[in-house]
């Protein structure tokens, strides 16, 4: 596939949020300024890191795996829905996904947030709507699942995880990207919830 003519705007994605997040690594300075800061954003200040705590991560396994999912799912959806369809579920995706997060943290000082998680998120449950029969796999399962059933059970780990920020992952970023990624793509493809019936019953 020639990947920049027909998918441009997922391999513009790809290959920024890479660079970006490799160089972050190396300057401490660009990875602050960048990180999802809810405390600073609640006041007005740093909104930009709404968008731009998605194009650094954490460490080398963060961006793997996010640059993973992203390369399965994300080309094949952008050719599927279109480009500026793709652009705008992404970056939809990235904002309204950090917003809970935003609100829920607000008056919290030390709590930041980085990744593209929200967004690959929303790309993943648009790409289920389209496909939900198709095949995927629950690290460390090696069984294929279902995608609707994958779907469902992370929804709700999401859910459950969010409930008890245990860790230090954004478990709400997740929950309300894929949220985020279904409800765009319901308004951006007519009849889309019509397909996906007939795909999971036919």
């Amino acid at each position: 596939m020639d990947y920049f003519t027909q998918t441009p705007v997922a391999s513009i994605i790809f290959l920024f949020t890479i660079v970006t997040s490799i160089y972050a690594f190396n300057d401490h300075g660009l990875f602050g300024k960048f990180m999802l800061h809810p405390y600073s954003v609640s006041r007005k200040q740093k909104v930009y890191t709404l968008i731009t705590s998605g194009l650094i991560h954490a460490d080398w396994m963060h961006l793997i795996f996010n640059m993973m999912t992203f390369y399965f799912f994300a080309f094949r959806l952008e050719a599927m829905i279109g480009s500026w369809q793709f652009a705008l579920l992404y970056f939809l995706g990235l904002i309204l996904s950090d917003i809970p997060s935003v609100i829920k943290h607000k008056n919290d000082l030390r709590y930041n947030s980085l990744g593209a998680s929200g967004a690959i998120s929303a790309v993943l449950f648009s790409f289920i709507l389209f496909d939900p029969m198709s095949k995927m796999i629950i690290f460390p399962l090696p069984i294929p699942i279902w995608a609707w059933l994958f779907g469902l059970l992370y929804l709700a780990y999401c859910w459950q995880m969010s409930k008890r920020s245990s860790d230090n992952i954004n478990h709400d970023a997740h929950l309300f990207g894929a949220l985020t990624g279904m409800i765009v793509t319901v308004l951006l493809v007519p009849g889309i919830i019509p397909h996906f019936i007939s795909r999971l019953i036919g």
